[in-house]
């Protein structure tokens, strides 16, 4: 199995003559991709950081016969661009081709309450690569190489380092860092909530000062 990381929690998974490619979302730089003869595209969950409709109809273009595969809340999505989804979710399991494809999980991670609790499916990917898209999921199998969370506004470094010493896989890499180049996700949500409940969320430009 051949793994080559584009950006962010996206990433192409070549095995037995297959291509797949994962969670094409806004922070992916596809323009540097090769996304040519790909056999399928799973998507763990909705949010843009992972399904991005400019990238997956730009995808389609250059493969029409490819398969989507993914839960029934981003099926929902797929239909309205007129694109076809085969399901799989927690507990269920998909051949492509002779590469087996197992479901993991069913609610992205906390960030705050239910903010963003979008439906989300982690992949196995022939026995051999775990993905668990926004959650900190355990499949309860061996894990030859994780793709680990290593940050977002639901997670922790602390979090990430105990569910790879939780999982024990033989190497893992990490994924959903394309944050790390942003201040975005960690401002807008705190303002959000914050300024829901009265507390106004101050984002001062550097080196200039402001009035309190």
């Amino acid at each position: 199995m051949q793994i080559t990381k584009i950006g962010h929690c996206c990433m192409t998974i070549e095995d037995q003559g297959i291509k797949i490619l994962t969670d094409p979302g806004v922070w992916s730089d596809l323009s540097l991709a090769d996304l040519n003869n790909i056999d399928a595209v799973l998507i763990t969950h909705e949010h843009s950081d992972h399904y991005d409709p400019e990238a997956i109809k730009n995808i389609v273009s250059k493969n029409p016969k490819i398969k989507f595969i993914s839960n029934t809340a981003v099926s929902k999505l797929l239909k309205q661009l007129g694109i076809n989804c085969e399901i799989l979710e927690h507990g269920q399991n998909y051949q492509l081709d002779g590469i087996k494809i197992e479901g993991f999980g069913e609610k992205h991670a906390e960030i705050y309450n239910d903010f963003g609790q979008v439906q989300n499916t982690g992949f196995f990917v022939n026995e051999k690569l775990f993905y668990p898209g926004d959650a900190f999921t355990n499949p309860g199998k061996k894990i030859n190489t994780l793709a680990l969370p290593v940050c977002g506004p639901w997670s922790h470094v602390k979090e990430s380092i105990n569910y790879a010493l939780a999982l024990k896989p033989n190497q893992a890499f990490p994924v959903h860092d394309g944050m790390l180049k942003f201040s975005g996700p960690f401002h807008m949500v705190p303002k959000k909530l914050l300024e829901e409940n009265k507390i106004n969320f101050i984002m001062p430009e550097l080196y200039s000062p402001f009035e309190i």
